[in-house]
């Protein structure tokens, strides 16, 4: 059992269970290979079950909305020749921050990806 409390929300969750962590990181690592799917049917099933797993599956699709965004621009940046350079660094950036979110999930530790725009609270 971890002791953590990282959250921006200082209320959301004291303890974090092997279980949680092992259902937040599942959360994250579907996504290399299901996309959004897999984690949106994780997060829907078990986030009442634990605010930890809840926080992760809001910071999983905001993290996935966020950079859906930004690999838009980036596609319409092509037109511009930039646009193929920043959707290479996009791919790259995108597998680095899922796989430290997993670490940090791992850990029992709220992980909130740098650049994620916060659409669902």
């Amino acid at each position: 059992m971890n002791l953590i409390n990282q959250s921006k929300n200082p209320y959301a969750f004291k303890e974090v269970s092997d279980n949680e962590t092992t259902i937040a990181m599942v959360i994250w690592l579907l996504s290399f290979f299901t996309s959004f799917l897999g984690p949106l049917i994780i997060w829907a099933i078990k986030r009442e079950d634990s605010a930890f797993i809840d926080q992760q599956g809001k910071n999983y699709l905001n993290f996935l909305i966020s950079y859906l965004i930004y690999t838009v621009i980036a596609a319409i940046l092509v037109f511009l020749l930039i646009g193929v350079l920043l959707l290479f660094i996009l791919s790259i950036v995108i597998v680095v921050y899922s796989i430290i979110a997993i670490v940090f999930v791992l850990k029992g530790q709220d992980y909130v990806v740098p650049f994620t725009i916060e659409i669902i609270k």
